[in-house]
C-alpha cells in the first residue's frame, strides 16, 4: 500500500513539475517575442529617423530653361511725364503785386491775364520820357528852322560856308536826340504793358508763388507762376548703348504707371539726342503720347515699353543669376540631381528677362532663385513647377488690345 501511494504521488509530482516548465517556458518565450518586438521596433524607428534626418538635409530646387529670344522682346525703361511746354512765368515790371486772378490748377488759354502790377515809379519814368520827347521834338523843330534860314543867307553870301555846316549839324543832333528820346518812351511804354502778367501759352497752372503785395523785382529771379501744357505730354528716357541702334525716329511705344494697372498709353519717340553720353552710354530719347482727359500729371514715374528687336540669342529670367567675384553665373542641375555653376556672358536686359551670349544651352535646368551657399557638386531635388508662359506674348497681345481705341 505504501508503495503504491509513494508511486501515485511521484506521478502526480512529475505532471506538476512538467505544468510548471510549460509555463516557464511560455513566459520566457511570450518575454523573447516582446523582447525581439521591441528591437524590430527599434529598428524601424532608426531607419525612420534617418530617412527623414536625411530628407530634412535635401536642397530642394525649382528650375526653368533658357529660351529663345524672339521679336516680342520689350525694353522696359523708367521715366518722368513732363509737360509738353513747361515754363516759369516772370515779370518784367518791377513793383508790387496788385492782384492775381487765376490760381493752382486753373486751366488757362493763351494770352489770358493772371496778375496785375502796380508800378508808380515806371508810371514816373514814362511821363518823363515823355516831357523829354517834347523838349527834343521842339528842339529839331527849331534846329531845322534856322537851317532853313541860314540856307538862304548863305546864298546871299551873308553867311559863311563853315556857319551853316554847324547849323545844319546841330539840326542833325537834334534829330538824334528826338530818336533817343522816343526810343526811351516805346521802351517804358512796353514796361508799362508788362505790367498786366499774361499766359504765353495754354495750359495748367501748376503754382503760384506770389501774393497781393508782394514785391516784384521785374529782373525774372522770383516767378509768379509756374505753367505747363498737359497735352500732350513728353518724357525722356535713356536707352542703353546695346540698344541705342534699335531706336528710330517714329518708333511706336508703349507708357504704363502703376497707379493704373492694366491701362497702357501709346507714345511716340519724335527724336534722340542722335549721340551717347560719354558718362553713362546711354541715348536721351524724348517720347511725346497724348493726354486729352487730362489723366496722366506732369512729374509722374512712369515706364517706357519699347520694342528691342528679335534675336536668335537665349535669354533666361533675371532670378536664375548668381553674382560673385568671378563674375555672373548660373546654377545647372543635372539627370542626377548634382549642380554644376558655369559662368555665363550677358548681353542686353529686357526688364524681367536677360540675354545670355555664352554659357548656357537650350536643353539645360537652370535653378531658380538659388542660394547663395549653393556650390558646384551639391545634391539637390528638383520640385516640378508649372510650365513657365513664353516671355511677353500675352503681355504683348493684351498690349495691344488695350491701346485700342485710346489717345
Amino acid at each position: 500500500m505504501i508503495d503504491a501511494t509513494d508511486e501515485a504521488n511521484a506521478q502526480v509530482d512529475s505532471r506538476l513539475v512538467k505544468k510548471m516548465w510549460v509555463w516557464v517556458g511560455a513566459v520566457l518565450l511570450l518575454l523573447g517575442l516582446g523582447a525581439a518586438r521591441s528591437v524590430v521596433a527599434r529598428m524601424d524607428n532608426d531607419k525612420v529617423l534617418a530617412a527623414q534626418s536625411q530628407s530634412g538635409q535635401a536642397q530642394f530646387v525649382k528650375v526653368t530653361q533658357a529660351q529663345m529670344g524672339g521679336a516680342g522682346q520689350k525694353l522696359s525703361l523708367p521715366g518722368t511725364l513732363q509737360g509738353y511746354i513747361q515754363a516759369p512765368v516772370s515779370a518784367r515790371t518791377p513793383g508790387y503785386l496788385k492782384k492775381w486772378h487765376r490760381d493752382i490748377g486753373a486751366k488757362v488759354k493763351q494770352g489770358e491775364l493772371l496778375a496785375e502790377i502796380d508800378a508808380p515809379e515806371v508810371d514816373q519814368q514814362l511821363g518823363q520820357a515823355v516831357a523829354t520827347r517834347d523838349q527834343a521834338a521842339a528842339s529839331l523843330e527849331l534846329a531845322l528852322s534856322t537851317v532853313e534860314r541860314w540856307e538862304g543867307l548863305r546864298r546871299r553870301d551873308v553867311v559863311s560856308q563853315q556857319e551853316l555846316d554847324e547849323r545844319r549839324s546841330a539840326a542833325q543832333q537834334a534829330r538824334a536826340n528826338l530818336a533817343a528820346a522816343q526810343a526811351n518812351v516805346q521802351r517804358l511804354q512796353q514796361l508799362e504793358g508788362f505790367k498786366r502778367i499774361v499766359a504765353p501759352f495754354s495750359g495748367v497752372i501748376t503754382r503760384r508763388l506770389v501774393d497781393v503785395g508782394d514785391l516784384i523785382d521785374g529782373g525774372g529771379a522770383k516767378p509768379l507762376f509756374v505753367m505747363a501744357q498737359v497735352d500732350p505730354l513728353r518724357v525722356y528716357v535713356n536707352v542703353p548703348q546695346a540698344s541705342a541702334h534699335l531706336i528710330k525716329t517714329g518708333l511706336e511705344v508703349s507708357v504704363s504707371q502703376s497707379e493704373w494697372p492694366g491701362k497702357l498709353f501709346a507714345g511716340k519717340v519724335v527724336r534722340t539726342a542722335g549721340a551717347l553720353d560719354a558718362i553713362t552710354r546711354t541715348l536721351q530719347v524724348e517720347v511725346t503720347l497724348a493726354n486729352p482727359q487730362g489723366v496722366l500729371m506732369p512729374g509722374a514715374y512712369v515706364q517706357v515699353s519699347l520694342p528691342a528687336g528679335g534675336s536668335a540669342t537665349l535669354t533666361v529670367p533675371n532670378n536664375v543669376l548668381m553674382f560673385r567675384a568671378e563674375g555672373p553665373l548660373v546654377a545647372v542641375v543635372d539627370a542626377l540631381g548634382r549642380v554644376t555653376l558655369k559662368p555665363v556672358k550677358l548681353g542686353r536686359n529686357f526688364g524681367e528677362r536677360v540675354q545670355v551670349m555664352q554659357g548656357v544651352d537650350l536643353q539645360e535646368r537652370l535653378v531658380v532663385n538659388p542660394s547663395d551657399a549653393l556650390s558646384t557638386g551639391d545634391q539637390v531635388k528638383v520640385v516640378e513647377a508649372k510650365a513657365e508662359a513664353k516671355p511677353d506674348a500675352k503681355a504683348d497681345v493684351k498690349a495691344d488690345a488695350s491701346q485700342k481705341g485710346r489717345p
